[in-house]
Protein backbone atom coordinates (compact mmCIF):
# COMPACT_ATOMS: atom_id res chain seq x y z
CA UNK A 1 0.00 0.00 0.00
CA UNK A 2 1.38 3.37 -1.08
CA UNK A 3 0.26 6.93 -1.70
CA UNK A 4 0.13 8.43 -5.19
CA UNK A 5 -0.62 11.92 -6.49
CA UNK A 6 -0.89 13.28 -10.03
CA UNK A 7 -1.02 16.96 -11.04
CA UNK A 8 -1.66 18.47 -14.47
CA UNK A 9 -1.64 21.99 -15.93
CA UNK A 10 0.03 23.76 -12.99
CA UNK A 11 3.05 26.07 -13.12
CA UNK A 12 4.14 24.81 -9.71
CA UNK A 13 3.18 21.16 -10.27
CA UNK A 14 6.01 19.79 -8.10
CA UNK A 15 5.05 21.94 -5.11
CA UNK A 16 1.44 20.83 -5.41
CA UNK A 17 2.53 17.19 -5.70
CA UNK A 18 4.70 17.65 -2.60
CA UNK A 19 1.76 18.94 -0.56
CA UNK A 20 -0.45 16.16 -1.88
CA UNK A 21 2.12 13.55 -0.88
CA UNK A 22 2.49 15.15 2.54
CA UNK A 23 -1.20 14.48 3.15
CA UNK A 24 -0.68 10.86 2.06
CA UNK A 25 2.38 10.21 4.22
CA UNK A 26 0.42 7.71 6.33
CA UNK A 27 0.23 5.41 3.29
CA UNK A 28 3.99 4.84 3.15
CA UNK A 29 6.97 5.99 5.18
CA UNK A 30 9.88 4.16 3.54
CA UNK A 31 10.59 6.45 0.58
CA UNK A 32 9.18 9.21 -1.60
CA UNK A 33 9.64 10.65 -5.07
CA UNK A 34 8.26 13.16 -7.57
CA UNK A 35 8.62 13.19 -11.37
CA UNK A 36 7.80 16.24 -13.52
CA UNK A 37 7.73 16.89 -17.26
CA UNK A 38 9.48 20.14 -18.21
CA UNK A 39 8.44 20.23 -21.87
CA UNK A 40 11.41 18.19 -23.09
CA UNK A 41 12.14 15.52 -20.53
CA UNK A 42 11.04 14.01 -17.23
CA UNK A 43 12.86 15.27 -14.17
CA UNK A 44 12.97 12.97 -11.16
CA UNK A 45 13.88 13.32 -7.48
CA UNK A 46 13.44 10.35 -5.18
CA UNK A 47 15.09 8.71 -2.20
CA UNK A 48 14.39 6.85 1.00
CA UNK A 49 12.85 8.84 3.84
CA UNK A 50 9.76 10.84 4.71
CA UNK A 51 8.25 13.30 2.24
CA UNK A 52 9.40 16.37 4.17
CA UNK A 53 12.97 15.04 4.33
CA UNK A 54 13.27 14.02 0.68
CA UNK A 55 12.27 17.34 -0.90
CA UNK A 56 14.45 20.25 0.20
CA UNK A 57 14.73 23.57 -1.66
CA UNK A 58 17.36 22.21 -4.03
CA UNK A 59 15.22 19.22 -4.94
CA UNK A 60 12.17 21.37 -5.61
CA UNK A 61 14.20 23.67 -7.88
CA UNK A 62 15.15 20.66 -10.00
CA UNK A 63 11.53 19.64 -10.48
CA UNK A 64 10.43 22.05 -13.18
CA UNK A 65 7.30 21.44 -15.25
CA UNK A 66 3.52 21.71 -15.34
CA UNK A 67 2.77 18.01 -14.95
CA UNK A 68 3.85 15.80 -12.04
CA UNK A 69 3.33 12.46 -10.36
CA UNK A 70 4.40 11.60 -6.81
CA UNK A 71 4.71 8.48 -4.71
CA UNK A 72 5.32 7.58 -1.05
CA UNK A 73 6.29 3.94 -0.62
CA UNK A 74 5.32 1.08 1.61
CA UNK A 75 6.90 -2.01 0.09
CA UNK A 76 4.84 -5.11 -0.66
CA UNK A 77 6.84 -6.47 -3.63
CA UNK A 78 10.57 -5.89 -3.56
CA UNK A 79 12.80 -4.92 -0.66
CA UNK A 80 13.12 -1.50 0.95
CA UNK A 81 16.14 -0.12 -0.90
CA UNK A 82 17.05 2.81 -3.12
CA UNK A 83 16.55 1.06 -6.47
CA UNK A 84 12.91 0.30 -5.63
CA UNK A 85 11.94 3.88 -4.81
CA UNK A 86 9.22 5.32 -7.07
CA UNK A 87 8.30 6.95 -9.40
CA UNK A 88 10.19 4.60 -11.70
CA UNK A 89 11.30 6.13 -15.01
CA UNK A 90 12.57 4.76 -18.32
CA UNK A 91 13.13 6.09 -21.83
CA UNK A 92 11.86 4.14 -24.80
CA UNK A 93 12.28 5.32 -28.38
CA UNK A 94 13.31 8.72 -27.00
CA UNK A 95 10.06 8.95 -25.06
CA UNK A 96 10.28 9.21 -21.24
CA UNK A 97 7.76 7.24 -19.18
CA UNK A 98 7.36 7.41 -15.39
CA UNK A 99 5.09 5.27 -13.22
CA UNK A 100 3.76 5.42 -9.64
CA UNK A 101 1.96 2.31 -8.38
CA UNK A 102 -0.23 1.55 -5.36
CA UNK A 103 -1.17 -2.09 -5.01
CA UNK A 104 0.27 -5.50 -5.80
CA UNK A 105 0.14 -7.63 -8.94
CA UNK A 106 -0.60 -11.33 -8.48
CA UNK A 107 0.79 -12.57 -11.81
CA UNK A 108 4.17 -10.91 -11.31
CA UNK A 109 6.25 -14.06 -11.70
CA UNK A 110 4.60 -15.18 -14.93
CA UNK A 111 4.92 -11.73 -16.52
CA UNK A 112 8.52 -11.37 -15.35
CA UNK A 113 9.57 -14.71 -16.81
CA UNK A 114 7.88 -13.97 -20.12
CA UNK A 115 9.48 -10.54 -20.41
CA UNK A 116 12.90 -11.83 -19.42
CA UNK A 117 12.72 -14.57 -22.05
CA UNK A 118 11.84 -11.86 -24.59
CA UNK A 119 15.00 -9.93 -23.70
CA UNK A 120 13.88 -7.45 -21.06
CA UNK A 121 16.54 -6.38 -18.56
CA UNK A 122 15.19 -5.35 -15.16
CA UNK A 123 16.63 -2.64 -12.93
CA UNK A 124 14.49 -3.22 -9.82
CA UNK A 125 12.68 -6.00 -7.98
CA UNK A 126 9.29 -4.27 -8.06
CA UNK A 127 6.24 -5.58 -9.87
CA UNK A 128 5.66 -1.97 -11.03
CA UNK A 129 8.62 -2.15 -13.45
CA UNK A 130 6.90 -4.98 -15.30
CA UNK A 131 4.15 -2.58 -16.37
CA UNK A 132 6.67 -0.20 -17.95
CA UNK A 133 8.33 -3.06 -19.87
CA UNK A 134 4.94 -4.12 -21.22
CA UNK A 135 4.28 -0.56 -22.37
CA UNK A 136 7.65 -0.41 -24.09
CA UNK A 137 6.90 -3.63 -25.99
CA UNK A 138 3.48 -2.50 -27.19
CA UNK A 139 3.32 -1.98 -30.95
CA UNK A 140 0.18 0.15 -30.68
CA UNK A 141 0.82 3.70 -31.88
CA UNK A 142 -2.33 5.03 -30.24
CA UNK A 143 -1.60 5.77 -26.56
CA UNK A 144 -5.05 4.76 -25.36
CA UNK A 145 -5.01 1.44 -27.20
CA UNK A 146 -1.50 0.79 -25.91
CA UNK A 147 -2.57 1.21 -22.27
CA UNK A 148 -5.59 -1.04 -22.74
CA UNK A 149 -3.39 -3.70 -24.35
CA UNK A 150 -0.99 -3.59 -21.40
CA UNK A 151 -3.32 -3.26 -18.42
CA UNK A 152 -5.57 -6.09 -19.57
CA UNK A 153 -2.59 -8.40 -18.99
CA UNK A 154 -2.29 -7.45 -15.32
CA UNK A 155 -3.88 -9.40 -12.49
CA UNK A 156 -4.21 -8.22 -8.92
CA UNK A 157 -4.53 -4.78 -7.41
CA UNK A 158 -3.36 -1.53 -8.92
CA UNK A 159 -4.04 2.16 -8.82
CA UNK A 160 -1.55 3.68 -11.26
CA UNK A 161 -0.31 7.07 -12.37
CA UNK A 162 1.92 7.65 -15.40
CA UNK A 163 3.73 10.52 -17.04
CA UNK A 164 4.07 9.98 -20.78
CA UNK A 165 5.57 13.23 -22.05
CA UNK A 166 3.00 15.85 -21.00
CA UNK A 167 0.12 13.39 -20.64
CA UNK A 168 -0.98 12.37 -17.14
CA UNK A 169 -2.53 8.89 -17.10
CA UNK A 170 -4.43 7.33 -14.20
CA UNK A 171 -5.80 3.80 -13.98
CA UNK A 172 -7.54 1.50 -11.54
CA UNK A 173 -7.85 -2.28 -11.70
CA UNK A 174 -11.26 -3.74 -12.66
CA UNK A 175 -11.89 -4.89 -9.09
CA UNK A 176 -11.25 -1.44 -7.60
CA UNK A 177 -9.12 -2.82 -4.75
CA UNK A 178 -7.18 0.38 -4.00
CA UNK A 179 -8.73 3.87 -3.97
CA UNK A 180 -8.02 6.62 -6.50
CA UNK A 181 -9.98 9.84 -6.86
CA UNK A 182 -10.20 12.75 -9.28
CA UNK A 183 -10.21 16.41 -8.33
CA UNK A 184 -10.00 19.81 -9.97
CA UNK A 185 -7.70 22.69 -9.06
CA UNK A 186 -7.87 26.05 -10.84
CA UNK A 187 -9.55 24.48 -13.85
CA UNK A 188 -7.06 21.61 -14.15
CA UNK A 189 -7.17 18.01 -12.93
CA UNK A 190 -5.57 16.27 -9.97
CA UNK A 191 -5.64 12.58 -9.01
CA UNK A 192 -4.81 11.17 -5.59
CA UNK A 193 -5.12 8.03 -3.49
CA UNK A 194 -7.39 9.78 -0.99
CA UNK A 195 -9.59 12.87 -0.88
CA UNK A 196 -7.69 14.25 2.16
CA UNK A 197 -4.91 15.08 -0.30
CA UNK A 198 -7.33 17.13 -2.40
CA UNK A 199 -8.58 18.91 0.73
CA UNK A 200 -5.09 20.12 1.60
CA UNK A 201 -4.70 21.47 -1.93
CA UNK A 202 -8.11 23.18 -1.80
CA UNK A 203 -9.01 21.14 -4.86
CA UNK A 204 -12.61 20.31 -5.72
CA UNK A 205 -13.47 16.63 -5.31
CA UNK A 206 -15.00 15.41 -8.57
CA UNK A 207 -15.41 11.63 -8.27
CA UNK A 208 -13.63 8.31 -7.81
CA UNK A 209 -11.79 6.84 -10.76
CA UNK A 210 -13.97 3.88 -11.65
CA UNK A 211 -12.71 0.29 -11.45
CA UNK A 212 -11.31 -0.65 -14.85
CA UNK A 213 -11.11 2.99 -15.98
CA UNK A 214 -8.05 4.57 -17.63
CA UNK A 215 -8.00 8.37 -17.57
CA UNK A 216 -5.90 10.48 -19.95
CA UNK A 217 -5.34 14.13 -19.01
CA UNK A 218 -3.56 16.73 -21.13
CA UNK A 219 -3.72 20.30 -19.83
CA UNK A 220 -7.44 20.84 -19.08
CA UNK A 221 -8.70 18.04 -21.34
CA UNK A 222 -9.75 14.66 -19.95
CA UNK A 223 -10.77 11.45 -21.66
CA UNK A 224 -11.50 7.96 -20.34
CA UNK A 225 -11.36 4.48 -21.82
CA UNK A 226 -12.34 1.25 -20.08
CA UNK A 227 -10.80 -2.18 -19.86
CA UNK A 228 -12.78 -4.93 -21.60
CA UNK A 229 -14.69 -7.16 -19.17
CA UNK A 230 -14.63 -4.63 -16.35
CA UNK A 231 -18.40 -4.85 -15.88
CA UNK A 232 -18.11 -8.59 -15.21
CA UNK A 233 -15.23 -8.22 -12.73
CA UNK A 234 -16.27 -8.65 -9.11
CA UNK A 235 -15.77 -5.42 -7.16
CA UNK A 236 -13.34 -6.01 -4.30
CA UNK A 237 -12.61 -2.78 -2.43
CA UNK A 238 -10.07 -3.38 0.33
CA UNK A 239 -12.05 -3.30 3.57
CA UNK A 240 -8.86 -2.70 5.55
CA UNK A 241 -8.59 0.76 3.99
CA UNK A 242 -11.68 1.73 5.99
CA UNK A 243 -10.51 -0.05 9.14
CA UNK A 244 -6.91 1.16 9.32
CA UNK A 245 -5.06 2.61 6.36
CA UNK A 246 -7.02 5.57 5.03
CA UNK A 247 -7.08 8.87 6.89
CA UNK A 248 -10.34 9.45 8.79
CA UNK A 249 -10.97 12.72 6.93
CA UNK A 250 -10.94 10.94 3.57
CA UNK A 251 -13.90 9.76 1.54
CA UNK A 252 -13.17 6.45 -0.17
CA UNK A 253 -15.41 3.80 -1.70
CA UNK A 254 -18.32 6.26 -1.53
CA UNK A 255 -18.17 6.62 2.26
CA UNK A 256 -16.44 8.75 4.90
CA UNK A 257 -13.73 6.86 6.80
CA UNK A 258 -14.41 8.60 10.12
CA UNK A 259 -18.09 7.69 9.98
CA UNK A 260 -17.31 4.09 9.03
CA UNK A 261 -14.94 3.61 11.97
CA UNK A 262 -17.37 5.18 14.39
CA UNK A 263 -20.15 2.88 13.16
CA UNK A 264 -17.86 -0.12 13.64
CA UNK A 265 -17.28 0.92 17.25
CA UNK A 266 -21.02 1.22 17.85
CA UNK A 267 -21.63 -2.21 16.35
CA UNK A 268 -18.78 -3.67 18.42
CA UNK A 269 -20.36 -2.31 21.60
CA UNK A 270 -23.66 -3.97 20.71
CA UNK A 271 -21.97 -7.30 20.07
CA UNK A 272 -19.51 -7.27 22.98
CA UNK A 273 -20.45 -4.84 25.79
CA UNK A 274 -18.26 -4.66 28.87
CA UNK A 275 -18.53 -3.02 32.29
CA UNK A 276 -15.69 -0.60 32.86
CA UNK A 277 -14.86 2.78 34.33
CA UNK A 278 -14.13 4.24 30.93
CA UNK A 279 -13.30 3.53 27.28
CA UNK A 280 -9.95 4.43 25.75
CA UNK A 281 -8.37 3.91 22.36
CA UNK A 282 -5.05 2.86 20.98
CA UNK A 283 -4.24 6.12 19.19
CA UNK A 284 -4.60 7.10 16.50
CA UNK A 285 -6.29 4.44 14.39
CA UNK A 286 -8.47 3.17 17.24
CA UNK A 287 -9.80 6.62 18.21
CA UNK A 288 -12.97 6.69 16.14
CA UNK A 289 -14.15 3.14 16.86
CA UNK A 290 -13.50 3.81 20.56
CA UNK A 291 -15.63 6.95 20.39
CA UNK A 292 -18.50 5.01 18.84
CA UNK A 293 -18.07 2.22 21.39
CA UNK A 294 -18.19 4.65 24.33
CA UNK A 295 -21.19 6.56 23.03
CA UNK A 296 -23.17 3.37 22.38
CA UNK A 297 -22.60 2.12 25.97
CA UNK A 298 -22.84 5.62 27.49
CA UNK A 299 -19.42 5.21 29.10
CA UNK A 300 -16.87 8.02 29.55
CA UNK A 301 -14.21 8.30 26.87
CA UNK A 302 -10.74 9.04 28.23
CA UNK A 303 -7.26 9.39 26.79
CA UNK A 304 -5.06 6.83 28.54
CA UNK A 305 -2.18 6.76 26.09
CA UNK A 306 -0.28 9.66 24.55
CA UNK A 307 1.26 9.10 21.14
CA UNK A 308 4.71 10.27 20.11
CA UNK A 309 3.90 11.53 16.60
CA UNK A 310 7.51 11.36 15.48
CA UNK A 311 7.37 7.57 15.42
CA UNK A 312 5.78 5.90 12.39
CA UNK A 313 3.20 3.13 12.20
CA UNK A 314 4.44 -0.02 13.87
CA UNK A 315 3.59 -2.95 11.66
CA UNK A 316 4.56 -0.99 8.54
CA UNK A 317 8.16 -0.94 9.77
CA UNK A 318 10.22 -3.33 7.62
CA UNK A 319 11.89 -5.42 10.34
CA UNK A 320 10.75 -6.97 13.62
CA UNK A 321 13.53 -5.16 15.49
CA UNK A 322 12.22 -1.77 14.34
CA UNK A 323 8.63 -2.80 15.06
CA UNK A 324 9.54 -3.77 18.63
CA UNK A 325 11.42 -0.50 19.16
CA UNK A 326 8.56 1.55 17.73
CA UNK A 327 6.02 -0.09 20.02
CA UNK A 328 8.01 0.85 23.13
CA UNK A 329 8.53 4.51 22.30
CA UNK A 330 5.37 5.27 20.35
CA UNK A 331 2.83 5.39 23.20
CA UNK A 332 3.15 6.53 26.80
CA UNK A 333 0.44 5.78 29.41
CA UNK A 334 -0.97 8.43 31.74
CA UNK A 335 -0.71 6.90 35.21
CA UNK A 336 -3.06 9.36 36.86
CA UNK A 337 -5.84 8.38 34.46
CA UNK A 338 -5.28 4.61 34.60
CA UNK A 339 -4.41 3.88 38.23
CA UNK A 340 -6.98 1.60 39.87
CA UNK A 341 -9.37 1.73 36.90
CA UNK A 342 -11.20 -0.93 34.91
CA UNK A 343 -10.61 0.08 31.31
CA UNK A 344 -11.86 -1.15 27.96
CA UNK A 345 -9.31 -0.58 25.23
CA UNK A 346 -10.55 -0.34 21.64
CA UNK A 347 -8.12 -0.97 18.79
CA UNK A 348 -8.59 -1.40 15.06
CA UNK A 349 -6.85 -4.78 14.70
CA UNK A 350 -4.40 -7.34 16.05
CA UNK A 351 -1.87 -8.62 13.52
CA UNK A 352 1.06 -10.39 15.15
CA UNK A 353 0.01 -9.83 18.76
CA UNK A 354 3.34 -8.54 20.08
CA UNK A 355 2.29 -4.91 19.78
CA UNK A 356 -0.93 -5.47 21.74
CA UNK A 357 0.91 -7.47 24.41
CA UNK A 358 3.40 -4.64 24.98
CA UNK A 359 0.64 -2.04 25.16
CA UNK A 360 -1.36 -4.05 27.68
CA UNK A 361 1.78 -4.53 29.79
CA UNK A 362 2.31 -0.76 29.77
CA UNK A 363 -1.26 -0.18 30.96
CA UNK A 364 -0.81 -2.71 33.78
CA UNK A 365 2.43 -1.08 34.85
CA UNK A 366 0.66 2.28 34.92
CA UNK A 367 -1.82 0.87 37.47
CA UNK A 368 -4.83 -0.29 35.44
CA UNK A 369 -6.89 -2.69 37.57
CA UNK A 370 -8.53 -4.50 34.64
CA UNK A 371 -7.84 -4.33 30.91
CA UNK A 372 -10.53 -5.46 28.49
CA UNK A 373 -9.73 -5.25 24.77
CA UNK A 374 -12.23 -4.87 21.95
CA UNK A 375 -11.18 -5.03 18.28
CA UNK A 376 -13.22 -3.26 15.59
CA UNK A 377 -12.63 -5.94 12.94
CA UNK A 378 -12.67 -9.76 12.86
CA UNK A 379 -9.54 -11.84 13.53
CA UNK A 380 -7.00 -11.59 10.71
CA UNK A 381 -6.44 -15.19 9.63
CA UNK A 382 -5.12 -14.94 6.07
CA UNK A 383 -2.33 -13.03 4.31
CA UNK A 384 -3.05 -10.26 1.83
CA UNK A 385 -1.71 -10.42 -1.74
CA UNK A 386 -3.23 -7.15 -2.92
CA UNK A 387 -0.99 -4.53 -1.34
CA UNK A 388 -0.88 -4.97 2.45
CA UNK A 389 2.13 -6.56 4.13
CA UNK A 390 0.36 -9.42 5.92
CA UNK A 391 3.05 -11.75 4.61
CA UNK A 392 2.15 -15.26 5.81
CA UNK A 393 -0.21 -17.16 8.06
CA UNK A 394 2.58 -17.98 10.50
CA UNK A 395 2.95 -14.27 11.31
CA UNK A 396 -0.80 -13.80 11.93
CA UNK A 397 -1.59 -14.78 15.49
CA UNK A 398 -5.27 -15.43 14.79
CA UNK A 399 -4.49 -17.94 12.03
CA UNK A 400 -3.68 -20.69 14.52
CA UNK A 401 -4.86 -19.38 17.91
CA UNK A 402 -8.31 -19.06 19.41
CA UNK A 403 -9.58 -15.78 20.82
CA UNK A 404 -9.03 -17.17 24.31
CA UNK A 405 -5.44 -18.11 23.46
CA UNK A 406 -4.80 -14.64 22.04
CA UNK A 407 -6.29 -13.07 25.17
CA UNK A 408 -3.93 -15.15 27.31
CA UNK A 409 -0.96 -14.17 25.15
CA UNK A 410 -1.60 -10.43 25.29
CA UNK A 411 -2.62 -10.75 28.97
CA UNK A 412 -6.03 -9.05 28.97
CA UNK A 413 -8.98 -9.80 31.24
CA UNK A 414 -11.20 -10.25 28.18
CA UNK A 415 -10.89 -9.98 24.42
CA UNK A 416 -13.56 -9.77 21.71
CA UNK A 417 -13.60 -9.01 18.00
CA UNK A 418 -16.26 -7.53 15.77
CA UNK A 419 -17.94 -10.27 13.73
CA UNK A 420 -17.56 -10.40 9.96
CA UNK A 421 -21.31 -9.99 9.58
CA UNK A 422 -21.19 -6.98 11.89
CA UNK A 423 -18.34 -5.47 9.88
CA UNK A 424 -20.05 -5.93 6.52
CA UNK A 425 -23.37 -4.64 7.84
CA UNK A 426 -21.78 -1.22 8.40
CA UNK A 427 -20.38 -0.95 4.84
CA UNK A 428 -22.17 0.65 1.94
CA UNK A 429 -22.51 -1.89 -0.88
CA UNK A 430 -21.22 -4.66 1.38
CA UNK A 431 -20.95 -7.10 -1.54
CA UNK A 432 -18.28 -4.90 -3.14
CA UNK A 433 -15.59 -5.40 -0.49
CA UNK A 434 -12.65 -7.79 -0.26
CA UNK A 435 -12.49 -9.40 3.20
CA UNK A 436 -10.04 -12.20 2.40
CA UNK A 437 -7.82 -11.36 5.39
CA UNK A 438 -10.75 -12.25 7.66
CA UNK A 439 -12.49 -14.97 5.66
CA UNK A 440 -9.83 -16.53 3.46
CA UNK A 441 -12.11 -15.94 0.45
CA UNK A 442 -9.92 -14.37 -2.23
CA UNK A 443 -11.80 -12.50 -4.98
CA UNK A 444 -8.75 -12.40 -7.30
CA UNK A 445 -6.33 -15.22 -8.12
CA UNK A 446 -3.45 -15.31 -5.64
CA UNK A 447 0.17 -15.73 -6.77
CA UNK A 448 1.78 -19.15 -7.04
CA UNK A 449 4.90 -17.85 -5.29
CA UNK A 450 3.66 -16.13 -2.15
CA UNK A 451 6.76 -14.12 -1.35
CA UNK A 452 7.34 -10.39 -1.13
CA UNK A 453 10.92 -10.94 -2.28
CA UNK A 454 10.16 -13.27 -5.19
CA UNK A 455 12.16 -11.12 -7.65
CA UNK A 456 15.17 -10.68 -5.36
CA UNK A 457 18.24 -12.32 -6.89
CA UNK A 458 16.68 -12.35 -10.36
CA UNK A 459 17.47 -8.71 -11.09
CA UNK A 460 21.04 -7.54 -11.50
CA UNK A 461 19.99 -3.99 -10.53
Amino acid sequence: MCGIIGVSGQKNAAQIAFLGLYALQHRGEEAAGIATYDGKDIRLVKKRGLVADVFDDRAMQELQGTVAIGHCRYSTTGSDNHKNVQPFMVRHKRRPIAIAHNGNLTNTEQLYQRLEEDGSIFQTTMDSEIIVHLLAKSKEKDLKKSFVEVLVQLEGAYSLLFLVDDVLVGARDPHGVRPLCLGKLDGHYVMASESCSLDLLHAEYVREIEPGEIVFIKKDQIESVYLPGRDEAKKAHCIFENIYFARPDSNIFMDNVYQVRKRLGERLAKEHPVKADFVMSIPDSGNYAALGFAQELKLPFEVGLIRNHYIGRTFIQPTQFLRDFSVKVKLNPIREVLKGKKVVVVDDSIVRGTTSRNRVEALRQAGAKEVHMRISCPPIISPCFYGIDFPSKKELIASDHTVKEIADFIKVDSLAYLSLEGLLSEMKDRAHFCHACFSGEYPINIPKTQDKYLLEGKCCG
